[in-house]
C-alpha cells in the first residue's frame, strides 16, 4: 500500500514537472533583442529609453553586480497566434531562484509606462488576449543585476569590492501562446496533490483524491498531446474539486502581501525599484482578479513610489480607492521596536498615519510588523494612543527555546493597555497558498475550540514579488474544498473584526515579547546605534528650542525641515538597518546620513537658540534634559556655565605602585595596576559598590560564532569562553583640574587597541567611563563587566516611556533564554535600600547574571555587562572594523528616578551658547516622576504647543505643569494630536492660570495640547 502510494506520488510529480508545466506555453516566436548597459547608478526611464541600444543575443552574459542593463525586445505577433493568449517570456538568468533574490526587472511600454515586474515565477509580459495577429511588440525591461547572497562571506555587499564580471545570462526572450486549459490543469493537479499529501493516510478523502489524479494521468497522453487532452483530463478531477469543505472547517482569511525589506541584502536605491516592480505586478493582477486584496505597509515605500514612479503611484491610488490595495500598519517603515526611543516610536505611527490620510484618505487600524526582532512592551499603549486596535506579527514563531503559547490573544503593555493581537499560525508572511502552508496553519493553530479563524498573508516577500496569478487561481480552488480549510481573500480589518467578535475573552500576554533569536542585533554595527541615539536626542533639542524661539521670539518654526529629518531618521530604524543586519553598502550610506542629519539639526538648534537668546556674547548654558542640572533649569537657558557642584569637595588623587585612588567625598574609587576598577566605596551609604575581590570596567572578549545568522545572532554558548583584557601599555593620571580627575588606561591586544578613561567629578556619586577602541577583531564579542555587590532578583531596563523588569536568575527556560537583553539609556539593579544604575550614551545590548556559580553562602553579587562590539562576517564582512568611542557611567546609590535622570544627562549634554539673554523654560513640571519627552508645535501648523510627558517610575503621579506663556485652552489628545474623549478621560486636566493639573497612571503617556492665548 505505502509503496503504491509512493509510486503514485512520483508519477504525479514527474508528470507535473516534466510534462504538464513545460506544456504551459506553446508555439513560440523569437523576438529581436537589443541592450544598453549602465555600469553605475540607475537612470529614469525617459533617459534610458533614449540611450543607444546595441544588438544582444539570447545566451549572452550581462550584468556586473549592481549594474543595470536595459533590454529592448521588438517583434510581431505571428498570424498563426490569432485568437490565442500571447505573452512575451523573459528569463534574465533566474536559475531557479525565488523572486527578489537574483536578477529582476521592470517592463515598460515604448512610451516609458511601467507594465509589470519581471521576476522568477512572473517572468512574462502580457501582449494580447486574444491576439489578432500582426500586433507590433516593443517592450523595454530595466534589468537589475542584483547579486545573490547565500550566507557566506561575499564581496558583493559593497560596490568597491565587487568582481568585474557579469553575473547573469539572458536565457529566454520570445513570444509564446499560454495554453489556458493546460494552465488550469496544472493548478488543479497541484492543489489536489498538495492537499492529498497533507491528509492522513487513513483519511478516505486522501484516497479519493489520489484515485482521481491517477485516473487523470491514465486519461492524459502526457507523451503526445498534453494540450489536446487537457480538457478531458480536467474532467477527471472536477468531482473531487467540487466537493465542499465540511461545516466545521477552519476558516482562513488570505491577504495578498509582499513584505519588502526597505534595505537588507540590497541598498535603499534598489528597494525603491523593488517597490515599483512589485506594486506594478499587484495593480496589473488587480485588473484581472477583482477579488485580490493586497496589504502593504510602510508609508516610506509609497513616498518613494510617488517620487520615482508617479505613474505606478497613481495606479496604486486607484486601487486603494477600490479597496484592492490596502495601506496597513500605519508606520513610516516596519521598524525595529527594541531600540528606537519613545518619541521615535510615536513618530513612526504619526508620520505613517498622516501620509496615508493625506494621500489616500485612509487610516489603518492594525499595526503590521511581521518581521521585527521582538516587540517592546511599550507598544500596546502607543498603538492604542495612535488609534490602532489590532496588532499582527509572526516573528515569535522563530523562538529558539520556548514556543509562544498563542496565535490570537490580547497583548498588554507596561501601562495596562491592551491590543488585540494575531500571529498567523502558518508561521510565514510569504505563503504560496500551498497545501502544506494551509495544513500547517490549521494544525499549528493554538486556539482551536475557542476560535475558528486565522489570517494568512500570501505572496513572495523580503525581496518583493508579491502575489501571482497562480496563487489567486489556487485561492479560488481552495475557497470551499473538502479536506482543506476554507480560504477567502479578505482584508485584515475584516479578519480582526471577526476574530475579536468570536473570541473577545482571548488570553492575555503581559509585557514584552522577547524574541529568543537575533540577540546580536542590539550590538552589531555600532555606528547605527550611536547614530540613532544621537539623532533622536538632537531632534528633541531642535523641536524644543524651535518651539521656545517661536513663542518667545517669533522665530519661524522649521516644520518642513524637521519633518524631513524625522522621516530620514525613521527610515534608518528599519528592522535590518538599525539592527545592523544589512550589507556594507547600506550601513555606509546610513553612517553618512547620520552625519548629515547631525549637521542639519545643529543648524536648526543654533538658529533657534540665537533667536531665543538674542544677539550678544553673554555665556549661556542650554539644558534640553527634563531635569535641572549644574544650576541650569530643565528645558531652559541660563546665564553662565552652571555650578551645582561649586560647593562640593574637590576631587583628590593618590597614586601609588599598587593603586590609584580618586576621592570626591562621596565616592572613593580604587584602580589597580592593571587599570581596572578594583573597588568603589560609597561614602554616603558607607558600603562597597563592588563585590570584594572583583574588578569593574573589565573588558572581556568572547568567541562569537553563531550557528546561523552572523550579524543577527549571539548564541548562548559564547559564554563558554571568556578572556579578560588586563595587560596595560600605559596608565596616565590627569589631575590638573581639582573639579574632575581622570585616569587613562591604554591597552593593546591582538589586532586592536583600547583606551579606557575613568573620571570622577566633584559633587557626583557617578563614576564615568569612556572607552575608545580601534577594533580589528572578527567573530569576537567585546563586553565590559561590572560585578555589583547587590543581591538583585531582577534588573530594570529602560524601554520607550518606562522600563521592564527581567529576572536575573534562570529558573525557567524563559528566564534562561533572555541571556542577552536590550536596554535604552540605563539598566538598574537593586536590593531594598540600595541600587546601582549603568547608563550609556549609545549602546543597547546587556546581560545581567548572578555570580559566582557553584557552592556559595550568603548574598550573591549581580554582574552587569554592556555589549560594545562584535565582528560578524555576514552580510558585511568588515562589520565595525575601525575606531569607536563608548560613553557609560556607574550611578551609585541609585533609585530608578536617579537612573532616569542620569540616562537623560548622558544623552543630552548641556549646550554652550553665546547670546544676549537667558531664556526661562517654556514649561515646568513639579513631580520628578513625570518626565517631559517632547515639546513641539502641532503638526497642523495651528501654532498650538504639544507636550508629551509620561510617568517614569511605574506608579501614580500628580503634577502641575506650568507654562511660561498664556494659553487659552489645554486638552489631552491622541498621538496624532487629535481630540479623543476616550483618551482624554484617562488623564483629566484642570487649569489654574498658566498651570495645568493632571494625574498620570503607571507609565502613562500623555499628549497635552496648549492653545496660546493670542490664537
Amino acid at each position: 500500500m505505502h509503496r503504491s502510494l509512493s509510486h503514485l506520488t512520483e508519477r504525479i510529480e514527474r508528470a507535473l514537472h516534466e510534462r504538464l508545466i513545460p506544456a504551459l506555453y506553446r508555439d513560440t516566436e523569437p523576438v529581436r533583442v537589443e541592450a544598453a548597459h549602465l555600469p553605475g547608478e540607475p537612470v529614469p526611464a525617459g533617459e534610458a529609453l533614449a540611450m543607444t541600444y546595441e544588438p544582444f543575443a539570447v545566451g549572452q552574459p550581462w550584468g556586473r553586480a549592481w549594474s543595470t542593463t536595459w533590454f529592448r525586445f521588438t517583434g510581431e505577433v505571428p498570424a498563426r497566434m490569432r485568437g490565442a493568449r500571447v505573452e512575451l517570456l523573459v528569463d534574465l538568468g533566474f536559475e531557479g531562484a525565488g523572486p527578489g533574490f537574483r536578477s529582476e526587472g521592470l517592463a515598460y511600454t515604448a512610451d516609458g509606462t511601467p507594465i509589470k515586474g519581471i521576476e522568477p515565477r512572473t517572468a512574462y509580459v502580457p501582449i494580447a488576449r486574444p491576439a489578432a495577429g500582426g500586433e507590433r511588440v516593443e517592450v523595454y525591461v530595466e534589468a537589475a543585476a542584483n547579486p545573490r547572497f547565500d550566507g557566506s562571506v561575499s564581496p558583493f555587499g559593497d560596490p568597491a569590492t565587487i568582481p568585474d564580471r557579469p553575473l547573469y545570462r539572458l536565457d529566454r526572450a520570445e513570444l509564446a501562446v499560454l495554453d489556458e486549459q493546460v494552465q488550469a490543469l496544472v493548478l488543479d493537479v497541484q492543489v489536489l496533490h498538495q492537499l492529498a499529501l497533507q491528509l492522513a493516510e487513513t483519511d478516505p478523502r486522501r484516497h479519493e483524491i489520489r484515485r482521481a489524479l491517477e485516473l487523470m494521468l491514465d486519461e492524459l497522453d502526457v507523451a503526445a498531446d498534453v494540450c489536446g487532452g487537457a480538457a478531458a483530463a480536467r474532467a477527471c478531477l472536477s468531482g473531487v474539486l467540487a466537493s465542499p469543505a465540511v461545516p466545521s472547517a477552519h476558516r482562513i482569511t488570505a491577504v495578498g502581501h509582499a513584505h519588502i525589506d526597505s534595505a537588507w541584502l540590497w541598498p535603499v536605491r534598489e528597494t525603491i525599484r523593488k517597490c515599483s516592480r512589485t506594486f506594478s505586478n499587484v495593480v496589473a493582477l488587480a485588473d484581472d482578479y477583482p477579488e485580490l486584496v493586497f496589504a502593504c505597509s510602510s508609508a516610506q515605500q509609497y513616498a518613494w513610489l510617488r517620487q520615482h514612479h508617479p505613474t505606478v503611484f497613481r495606479r496604486v491610488a486607484e486601487k486603494v480607492a477600490t479597496g484592492q490595495f490596502l495601506p496597513v500598519g500605519g508606520m513610516w517603515v516596519e521598524s525595529d521596536t527594541n531600540m528606537p526611543g519613545g518619541e521615535a516610536m510615536v513618530r513612526q505611527f504619526t508620520q505613517g498615519k498622516r501620509f496615508f490620510a493625506a494621500e489616500f484618505g485612509v487610516e489603518p487600524r492594525e499595526v503590521w510588523l511581521p518581521d521585527s526582532f521582538g516587540y517592546s512592551a511599550a507598544l500596546p499603549q502607543l498603538a492604542r494612543l495612535a488609534g490602532f486596535r489590532w496588532f499582527l506579527s509572526q516573528k515569535m514563531s522563530w523562538n529558539q527555546t520556548n514556543r509562544f503559547p498563542h496565535h490570537t490573544f490580547w497583548w498588554e503593555g507596561i501601562d495596562g493597555s491592551r491590543v488585540f493581537t494575531h500571529f498567523p499560525p502558518a508561521d510565514t508572511y510569504s505563503s504560496e497558498l500551498s497545501g502544506k502552508d494551509l495544513a500547517y496553519g490549521v494544525g499549528n493553530f493554538a486556539e482551536h475550540g475557542r476560535s475558528t479563524v486565522s489570517l494568512l498573508p500570501f505572496g513572495y516577500g523580503d525581496g518583493g514579488g508579491g502575489p501571482t496569478r497562480e496563487m489567486l487561481e489556487t485561492a479560488r480552488r481552495v475557497a470551499d474544498l473538502e479536506g482543506s480549510p476554507r480560504v477567502a481573500i479578505g482584508t485584515p480589518a475584516e479578519f480582526f473584526a471577526e476574530a475579536e467578535r468570536e473570541y473577545p475573552d482571548a488570553p492575555v500576554w503581559s509585557g514584552e515579547m522577547y524574541l529568543e533569536y537575533h540577540r546580536g542585533t542590539y550590538t552589531s554595527q555600532s555606528a547605527m546605534k550611536r547614530g540613532n541615539r544621537r539623532t533622536e536626542h538632537l531632534l528633541r533639542e531642535a523641536e524644543l528650542w524651535s518651539t521656545a524661539a517661536a513663542l518667545q521670539a517669533g522665530h519661524p518654526y522649521p516644520y518642513a525641515e524637521l519633518d524631513a529629518i524625522w522621516q530620514e531618521t525613521l527610515l534608518l530604524q528599519f528592522h535590518d538597518i538599525l539592527p545592523g543586519s544589512s550589507i556594507a553598502w547600506v550601513h555606509r550610506e546610513a553612517r553618512q546620513t547620520y552625519a548629515k542629519l547631525a549637521e542639519r539639526l545643529e543648524a536648526v538648534i543654533e538658529a533657534a537658540l540665537t533667536a531665543l537668546t538674542g544677539p550678544g556674547s553673554v555665556p549661556l548654558t542650554a539644558n534640553a534634559a527634563p531635569h535641572a542640572r549644574d544650576g541650569v533649569p530643565a528645558l531652559g537657558v541660563s546665564a553662565g556655565h552652571g555650578g551645582d557642584a561649586a560647593n562640593a569637595a574637590d576631587v583628590s588623587v593618590r597614586s601609588g605602585p599598587d593603586s590609584t585612588v580618586l576621592d570626591n567625598g562621596l565616592l572613593r574609587v580604587h584602580l589597580g595596576p592593571d587599570g581596572t576598577v578594583s573597588a568603589i566605596r560609597d561614602l554616603v551609604a558607607d558600603r562597597d559598590v563592588l563585590r570584594p575581590g572583583t574588578a569593574a570596567n573589565v573588558l572581556q572578549l568572547h568567541p562569537d560564532r553563531p550557528n546561523r545568522f552572523d550579524a543577527w545572532d549571539i548564541d548562548e554558548f559564547h559564554r563558554h569562553r571568556c578572556r579578560d583584557l588586563t595587560e596595560v601599555t600605559k596608565i596616565v593620571v590627569e589631575a590638573d583640574d581639582p573639579r574632575q580627575a581622570r585616569v587613562r588606561v591604554h591597552r593593546d591586544d591582538r589586532n586592536s587597541a583600547y583606551v579606557q578613561t575613568v573620571s570622577l567629578t566633584a559633587g557626583e556619586r557617578v563614576l564615568r567611563f569612556t572607552t575608545e577602541v580601534d577594533w580589528h577583531e572578527q567573530e569576537t564579542l567585546l563586553k565590559v563587566a561590572f560585578p555589583i555587590d547587590v543581591h538583585a532578583a531582577e534588573s530594570s531596563s529602560e524601554i520607550q516611556f518606562g522600563h521592564v523588569r527581567r529576572p536575573t536568575h534562570t529558573n525557567t527556560s524563559w528566564d534562561a533564554a533572555r541571556f542577552e537583553i536590550c536596554a535604552h539609556r540605563w539598566l538598574h539593579i537593586g536590593e531594598p535600600g540600595y541600587g546601582v544604575a549603568l547608563v550609556n550614551d549609545g549602546t543597547y545590548g546587556h546581560d545581567v547574571t548572578r555570580q559566582p556559580p557553584g557552592d556559595v553562602l550568603g548574598a550573591q553579587p549581580t554582574t552587569v555587562r554592556l555589549s560594545l562590539l562584535r565582528g560578524p562576517r555576514y552580510p558585511d564582512p568588515n562589520t565595525d572594523q575601525g575606531s569607536h568611542e563608548f560613553g557609560y557611567a556607574l550611578v551609585c546609590g541609585a533609585e530608578i528616578a536617579d537612573a532616569v535622570r542620569e540616562g537623560y544627562r548622558a544623552n543630552l549634554p548641556i549646550r554652550r551658547h553665546r547670546g544676549g539673554r537667558p531664556a526661562a523654560p517654556l514649561i515646568e513640571v513639579t513631580n520628578p516622576a513625570v518626565v517631559v519627552e517632547a515639546v513641539k508645535l502641532a503638526d497642523d501648523r495651528s501654532g498650538d504647543v504639544v507636550i508629551r510627558l509620561y510617568e517614569a517610575l511605574g506608579g501614580r503621579a500628580r503634577t502641575r505643569l506650568t507654562a511660561s506663556f498664556d494659553f487659552a485652552q489645554a486638552r489631552v489628545c491622541d498621538l496624532l494630536e487629535r481630540d479623543n474623549p476616550e483618551i482624554g478621560a484617562l488623564a483629566p486636566v484642570s487649569v489654574e492660570g498658566n498651570a495645568v493639573h493632571l494625574t498620570l497612571g503607571p507609565f502613562q503617556v500623555v499628549t497635552l495640547r496648549l492653545t496660546p492665548a493670542q490664537h
